[in-house]
């Protein structure tokens, strides 16, 4: 806990000479239209989320392919939550939010986005009410709050389902300023805690967080004016000398330190992860991480003020920005520095603003790299209000003069929020699916691998393989002039995807080659392992592709897919209980995916030895598997039908053949149907169907 609280016994009250507020102070009413306001503005730009879909680009890994997210809310889900990364990030609450979302909505995206935006409208109405409280100034919290609301930069932030993390992240930080400020007009233990319980939830939802204690001394200099308060009683109501504004900062910094604790154990916690993480990414060379970082800072004020050409991915620029940038960004950061800190007492806002978004995007401006892109509009998310602060206090004052005020800054205002609601309405339109998000970033980017690799993907998915191909080819293509060791693992992904397309198509012989290729970048590379042994097998190559699963298995030895896969290689070899045996493990790893169950079902039912039939157990793991796929596959019910049979339940093995045989004649599998026909005939003969080969 603090040291010693520091008590608020200046008779100056919050703000400062810029921001008070007049004598006819606003009513309740107009707070409340303020609030109305924000409100129809957030949805007004958001709300059409709401029929969009889950995009191609981590929604897989933080929603619909994570199954302990997907089975919703359960307390084995809630303590994988806190004991386990997601998506290679610790965020427990984020990870809630989202296994909420599923227990509400199922894998219907339009919650989860609906989510999002609620989170983002009440992260608007907080903001407003902290700086309302904070400065007096209701106009000028509307404004930034405005601003906030809508800026297009602010749309990845909401629009993206997998950020929800922003979201859920600002709520907490705009409440723990809350009570921050309710601390400090009345310093308690009580209070602090209060603080520090948000700080902790912000941090279990975006470790971006760490820096909200600068932020804290920041607010402590403008508006709180806490640096400028004596603690001692003969001196209340008088402004501190030099002396005491020193021991004051001390004593202001010590309040933190119970906080900076916190933020210290984050990025641990973070940095742990990342280097444990599978394919975890090596750094790019420092040289070109500090010149990306320092362009970086002019690019975000540049896209505040001009907020066009916005994608979901910026490729990083790697060594190729010229030096006279590099000097430039220097030199207006340098510029800004400097008038912050020379028009602080002037201007305080300026000081506060400045560093606000200076210190909040230390995290993620690109000194420590993670991931690929060289900057992304979400990382401005709150920094942003830093940089919103100093303007719209700054224009204020510029234009004190009511005519001016009238004539100038508030029409001023009024079309520049306009302008930017419309802007953010277009930019989110962009994320209604993948292919235009994609589409739209490879029209306003150069040279973006990754936008065509996930269109590549996207192609696949939708069964256009020499679509899929020819992004595949182009991404390597742009790739190969990327010779850092940093981008080995994502071209190593390239690779598999192309070989994956290659083998679809049926270049078998075409996609070794770029397996090889996947392999050689990253010689522990289970993915790769595992889709070319299901080539190989295909090709009737089974000892090959038997070896490629086991070496699956060796780099992660809970894969329940290759335990599968050995299976089946196994089952086509003869050595049904070894089969056995790996469907059991396959089961057990992976308890919702039915092709396990299907296959271990069609053993039990349908093997020639008899010790090892079961038709009881048959019939549990294939009514199981069919309930899991929706009963959709006319595979899995003829499974069914055969473990019926070797029941002894040939009506129900007829009734569930016929099913399958509709089903299999709905799909067009003409082929599968006739071999159904055929098992009719054997079930009205009252004789059980066997078999060797698996049924998936």
């Amino acid at each position: 806990m603090p040291v010693r609280p520091i008590v608020n016994n200046s008779k100056r009250k919050f703000g400062d000479r810029h921001s008070r507020l007049p004598r006819g102070v606003p009513s309740r009413r107009i707070t409340i239209v303020v609030y109305l306001f924000l409100v129809a503005t957030s949805l007004a730009v958001f709300g059409q989320t709401i029929r969009y879909d889950f995009v191609n680009f981590d929604d897989d890994l933080y929603v619909y392919n994570a199954p302990a997210i997907q089975a919703g809310l359960t307390v084995k889900g809630l303590a994988l939550a806190f004991t386990s990364p997601h998506a290679r990030n610790w965020h427990p609450l984020t990870t809630i939010s989202h296994m909420l979302d599923c227990q509400l909505y199922g894998l219907k995206a339009g919650g989860h986005h609906a989510t999002n935006v609620v989170l983002h409208t009440i992260a608007v109405l907080l903001l407003f009410r902290v700086l309302r409280q904070m400065t007096g100034a209701v106009w000028k919290s509307a404004t930034v709050a405005a601003l906030f609301a809508v800026h297009p930069l602010h749309v990845e932030s909401v629009a993206w389902v997998s950020e929800r993390k922003d979201v859920l992240s600002a709520v907490f930080f705009f409440l723990m300023l809350d009570a921050y400020f309710r601390y400090t007009r009345a310093p308690s233990i009580t209070r602090y805690l209060v603080v520090a319980v948000l700080f902790a939830a912000g941090l279990m939802s975006k470790p971006m967080l760490v820096s909200a204690p600068v932020i804290l001394l920041l607010l402590d200099y403008w508006p709180l004016r806490r640096f400028e308060q004596l603690s001692s009683r003969k001196d209340r109501g008088k402004i501190a000398k030099s002396g005491d504004q020193w021991r004051l900062a001390r004593d202001l910094f010590l309040e933190k330190v119970p906080l900076l604790v916190l933020s210290a154990g984050a990025c641990v916690i973070t940095f742990v992860l990342q280097k444990r993480a599978t394919g975890a990414i090596p750094p790019l060379p420092f040289l070109w991480r500090v010149q990306n970082a320092v362009a970086t800072y002019v690019i975000y004020v540049w896209k505040t003020l001009w907020p066009t050409r916005l994608a979901v991915f910026y490729p990083h620029p790697n060594d190729t920005i010229a030096i006279w940038e590099v000097v430039l960004a220097i030199g207006l950061l340098l510029a800004m520095t400097v008038a912050a800190i020379v028009f602080r007492r002037e201007r305080p806002y300026l000081f506060t603003g400045w560093f606000w978004y200076v210190g909040m995007l230390v995290p993620v401006i690109g000194f420590v790299q993670v991931g690929e892109q060289g900057h992304a509009d979400r990382y401005t998310y709150l920094p942003h209000i830093g940089l919103f602060l100093l303007a719209v206090w700054l224009i204020a004052d510029l234009t004190a003069v009511p005519q001016l005020r009238s004539r100038i800054a508030v029409p001023a205002a009024v079309i520049i929020i306009v302008a930017l609601t419309w802007a953010a309405f277009i930019q989110t339109s962009y994320w209604r699916n993948s292919e235009t998000l994609w589409t739209h970033a490879l029209a306003v980017t150069s040279d973006n691998d990754v936008a065509h690799n996930n269109l590549g993907y996207l192609c696949v998915e939708r069964g256009e393989p020499d679509k899929a191909i020819s992004h595949f080819e182009t991404a390597l293509r742009i790739r190969s002039s990327k010779r850092d060791p940093h981008y080995s693992v994502g071209s190593a992904f390239v690779q598999m995807n192309l070989a994956d397309a290659l083998g679809r198509k049926g270049q078998p012989d075409e996609a070794m080659v770029h397996y090889e290729e996947a392999i050689k970048l990253q010689p522990n590379y289970a993915d790769a392992y595992y889709n070319r042994g299901n080539i190989l097998f295909a090709e009737g190559r089974v000892e090959e592709a038997m070896a490629d699963w086991e070496k699956t298995l060796q780099i992660q030895p809970n894969d329940a897919d290759a335990h599968t896969c050995l299976g089946n290689a196994l089952l086509r070899r003869g050595s049904v209980r070894e089969a056995v045996a790996h469907y059991e493990t396959a089961i057990a790893l992976a308890p919702d995916d039915p092709h396990s169950r299907i296959n271990i079902a069609w053993v039990l039912a349908t093997a020639p030895d008899a010790s090892i039939r079961d038709g009881i157990k048959a019939v549990e793991f294939a009514q199981q598997a069919v309930e899991l796929s929706d009963g959709k596959d006319p595979k899995f019910l003829r499974t069914l039908a055969a473990a019926y049979a070797e029941s002894g339940r040939f009506s129900e093995a007829i009734t569930t053949t016929k099913q399958a045989i509709m089903t299999a004649n709905m799909q067009g599998k003409a082929g599968l149907a006739h071999v159904l026909d055929e098992d009719v005939g054997l079930y009205r003969a009252h004789v059980p169907l066997r078999a060797m080969k698996s049924s998936d």
